[in-house]
């Protein structure tokens, strides 16, 4: 045979074999009749249930903008908690559709592992609570503390490299979960607390006294928050990750879930894209072409979700700093739906 024509033959059931898999878990979550997110188990601000036991929280609005986006209907994202050590097989096996726990993007996660992440949800960076009676102002005055920390996380790296860097000397008091960490420390069998920032003022929400813990200023790492996906299916990575950019996308194009219908008929061109008003867009990802509008509608843009779960008016009280948009001052950034 030609070699030519044995490439274009290879390349032709490449191509078929590559659909195949790429339809595999959109079709199977239409099956089922709703997607499935792993979620951390007690995340004020990102994934929480309330008293009613609804699921709320950054996280968890990303998981009902995707159904939104599948379904037009948010209420059919399922919430399945899954703790740290088993979150990334949880991904692998199948048994969830997309991680959405507060989970960093790192070089090992998304290379070795086998899953996707598909955009950063909340820029962050580890920090270290206190109590105010201890009477420490900055992390250089730690020497020789006791540190709360969870096992087997990026968390437990950071804090080693820092107290190296500085020269000073620690005492790790490591636990398997956020929650039996959070009971040591708040029960004073540690000086110190360390995780990400958003999730220092999460845990300090549920402790006896917040009032009575600080949360000391320094950043000690870059903690790029977001969703994940299993690698091979590059349709479902393309749906969560432009579920993501619809949001950010819409807040800088001043679209949101009150004024979305009225925006429908706006003249600008990009708004027009977005929402699908002449031109289908979500026919590249097997979707409808008012994919778009169906997350502002049902959840809101990318400012709107911040304020709601864990904005200056929620009890984490986080201004939103680098998470602000590129246009305000922060990294907040999509790329553009033309």
């Amino acid at each position: 045979m030609n070699v030519f024509k044995t490439l274009a033959v290879a390349s032709a059931v490449s191509v078929c074999m590559a659909g195949s898999a790429v339809a595999s878990t959109l079709d199977a979550v239409k099956e089922k009749g709703y997607v499935n997110i792993g979620v951390s188990g007690k995340v004020i601000g990102f994934s929480a249930p309330d008293a009613q036991g609804k699921w709320t929280g950054l996280d968890v609005d990303f998981g009902r903008a995707v159904a939104a986006v599948i379904f037009n209907d948010p209420e059919k994202a399922r919430f399945t908690p899954v703790a740290f050590k088993e979150a990334f097989t949880a991904l692998q096996s199948g048994e969830i559709d997309i991680l959405s726990r507060n989970t960093t993007w790192t070089y090992q996660r998304d290379t070795k592992l086998g899953i996707d992440f598909v955009g950063t949800i909340f820029y962050d960076g580890q920090g270290f609570m206190v109590k105010k009676s201890l009477g420490v102002t900055s992390a250089k005055d730690l020497n020789g503390a006791s540190v709360c920390t969870q096992a087997g996380t990026t968390t437990e790296l950071n804090l080693s490299d820092y107290f190296v860097s500085k020269g000073m000397a620690y005492k790790p008091v490591v636990y398997e979960s956020a929650d039996e960490a959070t009971v040591i420390y708040d029960t004073g069998r540690c000086d110190v607390y360390t995780t990400d920032t958003s999730g220092l003022a999460a845990r300090r929400s549920t402790l006896g006294n917040p009032k009575d813990n600080i949360i000391l200023p320094e950043i000690i790492s870059k903690e790029p928050l977001g969703p994940a996906v299993r690698q091979g299916d590059q349709q479902w990575s393309d749906i969560a990750r432009w579920t993501l950019f619809a949001m950010i996308n819409a807040e800088e194009l001043g679209i949101t879930s009150q004024n979305v219908d009225e925006m429908m008929k706006s003249k600008n061109p990009a708004i027009q894209r977005f929402l699908g008003v002449d031109t289908n867009y979500g026919e590249f990802m097997g979707l409808t072409a008012d994919w778009a509008y169906r997350v502002i509608k049902h959840v809101g843009n990318y400012g709107e979700v911040y304020d709601r779960n864990v904005g200056p008016a929620t009890v984490l009280g986080l201004e939103r700093g680098v998470n602000a948009l590129w246009t305000n001052g922060g990294i907040m950034y999509a790329p553009p739906i033309r």
